[in-house]
This record gives structure tokens, sequence and C-alpha cells, in this order.
């Protein structure tokens, strides 16, 4: 059983959830769709949990007026009453990641600029997510923009630790994060470029699930065949719930042209001794990666107690130039994500609105030329043929999912790791960047926590488009592990 936090937890734990928050978003579904609980009665148990807690984490914010969501519950189940035919998310209460657009409900991006913003339309996997049955309550907190894993910004400040609020929740699905950690919603979205839906979860004691590039559509946005890096996708307490809310974002949207089609079946089955995953567990990559001490020792732990399951490990370091990895990395991320921000930058009365990191990224993409955005693919592309090669032999690859603990709430990104000084605002989270260069799935699982009580996951990477398989695999983690999620 991975190790709970016992006495490490400090004295500003929190009190714990209602037995109904607690229960896993499908045994809700379950019974709202039974009729063994309304969904009036669910809403008003997450909105009192909500309203116990999130003052010390300020993970949920633009929370909609309770009479609004509690009439919306209630008409619900009047449908249900009538016949109606529930949706795989009816009745549940989810906030959306504040990066989303939500229509009618303010969106921030968590910048100043659009402090009062309230679009006219969705996502389009909060629109499938809408039409599943979900209520949407509120929003979740993000970075501005959601640049860097530390969840801070100007108009609602921090997100704190769900284990301790002297911490951060990481970023930038850190509010999402921290309000599934604590209970106070079934099931959250969260998007990922440099691990936003995995360094959250690792820091939280969650699961976070960065699906395959194209598995969820992406937009409405302006630019439809470029910016692929990133992702949308679920996080959950536990794997069969992650499947559950990736059911509902998967499949091809013809308004997003490189979305996939199928849509996503759900996790498999966890697998036997008789038929083991085959794990390369890649450590600190020969020591190219710094890391907090205790980081890997939790990590090999892990694996060491998933061999008495279907798992078998092998120590392993591709043979990879690392740091033009990263490289590439940068200019592709500037090319697209800085390139996508250039509006504000031009925009005199925008632009002192704007964080260094936003500035840094902007002014990154200012300097390339076409010449240096094409090499930077090229790398990616080599590091996609290296990768399949690696799963011939292998069938997920591990690595931590974070190179430091949670660190202090007030300090915007750590500036060294091990004596070794990062060179920009996301260079701690380098460990994040393969999964995201392959495209390939990627899910974050608790490995457990330190002699502080801060938690600590470890990434789980399978081949392109073997969503079903990493979830399967983190289905088998999960019960070889005995893993008990969020706080």
């Amino acid at each position: 059983m991975i190790a709970q936090p016992s006495q490490a937890i400090p004295e500003n734990a929190l009190p714990q959830a209602s037995e109904l928050c607690r229960r896993p978003a499908t045994d809700l579904v379950r019974m709202i769709a039974r009729r063994q609980v309304s969904v009036a009665e669910v809403a008003a148990a997450f909105l009192d949990r909500i309203e116990q807690v999130n003052g010390a984490v300020n993970a949920i914010v633009s929370l909609r007026d309770r009479h609004d969501i509690l009439a919306e519950a209630a008409e619900a189940d009047a449908a249900l009453a009538r016949g109606a035919s529930p949706g795989p998310l009816f009745g549940l209460p989810i906030a959306i990641k504040d990066l989303a657009l939500t229509k009618g409900l303010r969106t921030t991006f968590g910048s100043r600029i659009f402090a009062e913003f309230v679009p006219n339309e969705d996502d389009f996997f909060v629109e499938r997510m809408r039409e599943a049955g979900a209520i949407i309550i509120g929003k979740t907190n993000v970075p501005e923009f959601g640049l860097g894993s530390q969840t801070y910004n100007e108009v609602f400040g921090p997100t704190r630790n769900a284990f301790d609020q002297c911490l951060t929740s990481g970023g930038s699905s850190g509010g999402a994060a921290a309000a599934l950690a604590l209970n106070m919603l079934p099931l959250a979205d969260g998007s990922d470029f440099c691990g936003s839906l995995r360094n959250p979860a690792a820091f939280n004691n969650i699961f976070g699930f960065r699906p395959s590039q194209g598995r969820v559509p992406a937009g409405p946005q302006p630019e439809m065949f470029v910016a692929q890096m990133g992702v949308e996708g679920p996080m959950a307490r536990n794997v069969a719930d992650l499947a559950l809310l990736l059911g509902v974002q998967a499949g091809y949207d013809p308004r997003a042209p490189l979305s996939l089609d199928g849509g996503f079946p759900g996790p498999a089955e966890p697998r036997d001794r008789g038929q083991p995953w085959r794990v390369a567990w890649l450590g600190d990559l020969g020591g190219d990666l710094p890391m907090e001490d205790g980081i890997l020792d939790l990590c090999e732990a892990a694996l060491h107690r998933a061999e008495a399951g279907p798992f078998r490990v092998e120590p392993f370091v591709p043979d990879i130039d690392f740091e033009r990895l990263w490289w590439a990395f940068i200019a592709l991320r500037q090319s697209t994500s800085g390139a996508a921000l250039k509006v504000y930058y031009d925009n005199p009365g925008q632009r002192d609105l704007l964080k260094p990191e936003a500035i840094w990224e902007i002014e990154g993409a200012l300097g390339l030329t076409a010449v240096q955005v094409y090499a930077a693919s090229t790398v990616r592309s080599g590091w996609y043929k290296a990768v399949l090669g690696l799963f011939e032999r292998h069938d997920l690859l591990a690595l931590p999912t974070a190179q430091v603990f949670p660190f202090d709430a007030a300090i915007h990104w750590p500036t060294e790791i091990a004596g070794r000084a990062m060179d920009s605002y996301h260079r701690w989270m380098e460990v994040t960047a393969f999964a995201t260069l392959a495209g390939c799935p990627a899910i974050s699982v608790p490995v457990g926590f330190d002699a502080r009580g801060r938690p600590m996951g470890m990434q789980l990477i399978g081949r392109p488009r073997g969503d079903a398989a990493v979830l399967g695999a983190a289905a088998s983690y999960e019960q070889v592990c005995a893993i008990v999620a969020g706080v």
C-alpha cells in the first residue's frame, strides 16, 4: 500500500469530507441514474464541501450562485423523473479549468486582461461535458495563461496545496488538482503542455492523465494545425473515473482537423502476473536531470511494490542528446505559445499586464527564424522515432512526475535543484517534456509522501495512441499498490 502522510500532515490539515463527496464519480453517476440519491443532494453536498475548505486553498473560482446551481440540479432531477436517459456525467457538479471557454461563465485565463471576460461559446470538450449531463458550477484556478507549474495570478491569487497550505498546488491545473484532492469535485478537467495535468496531480496525490496528441479535440482556437503539443485531459482520484471523463472528452470533431477518430473505449482490465507490463525505468536519465533528494527513492520503492503484480522493471537510459531535445521543446513552445500571446505584447495598454514568463515566451518567439523552428521539429521527429524503438522492447516508460517536491507557495518557481541552476521558469519541469514531444499518453500515479508529508507522483508513458493500455497499466498499479488518492 502506498504510504499515507499520517502524522506528517501539519496543523493546518482540513476537515474530512462527507461520505457522498468521497465516493467515486462512477458510483455517483450510478446512484443518480438509479435514483438512490438526487442530483440536488449531490450538488448540495459538494457546495457545502466547497464552502467548508475552498477558503483555505483557493482552488475554485468564479463559483456560480448556489441558488442557481441547485435550481439546475432540481431541473435535472425532474427530467430524470420524467424518464430522461441520463448521460455519462449526468448530475455531476464540475468546475472547468479557467483556461477553457465556458459559455456565460467568466473565463479569465488567470490574466487581468480578461478579468471580466464572459465567453459566448464553450470549448469543444466543455460542450461535450454539458451534453453528457454535467452541471458546470464554476472554474478552477490557473497561473496566468497557464504558464508555469505554480498556480497564482493577479486576478484570484494563489492556489495552495491540499496537504499543506504553505505549499504550492502545482499547475497549471493546480486548482483542479487541489479541488479533487480535497473532495470539492468528483472529477476535473485539465490541460497539459509541460506537465500541467501530471505535475499538480503528483503534488496533490491524485491521478492526472495526458492523452495522446489529438485524442481530445482542441478548440475553438484561431490556429488549428501547428499547436499540437498542448492537450486537454482528465484528472481524478481513481483510474475508472479518469476513463469516465476521457470517454466524454475524446473523439473526432471536424472543427478540430487533427483530432483522432474513434473516441475512447475505456481502460483495459488490470493484468495478472502471467502477462506482465515491461517497464523501462528512466529515473533521472543517468544524471542528466537534477532531482530533489527523496524523489527517486519514492518512485523506485513504488516500482518495487508494483513488481508484486504484473510489472517487470529494468533501469534504462535512452541514447539521446537530452540538452538538444530541451532546446527543441523551448523553440516549439515559443513558436506557438509565445506567438499566440504576441497580440497582447503589441498592445501598449496590455503589455504591462503580462507577467515576466509571458514576456519571455513572446520575446523568444520574436527571435526565432523559420529555419530554427523547422530544425526543432526535426529534433522532435528524431525523438519520436527513438521512442517507437523503445516500445519495441518495453510496454511503458517510467519517470518521476516532478524534479522537486511541492515548494513554498510564495516562490514563483525553483531557481535551482540539487545545486544546479534552472535557466528558465519551467526548466525544473523538464522531466515532463519527453512525453509531450513524442505525443505519447502519460499518466501521473501517486507514489507516496516524503518525511515532511509532501506528495509525489510517477509518470507511466505508453505508445502513441496507446491510451487504453496506459490506463490499463495504471489500473493494475492502482490495484497492486492499493492506492488511496486525495486527502
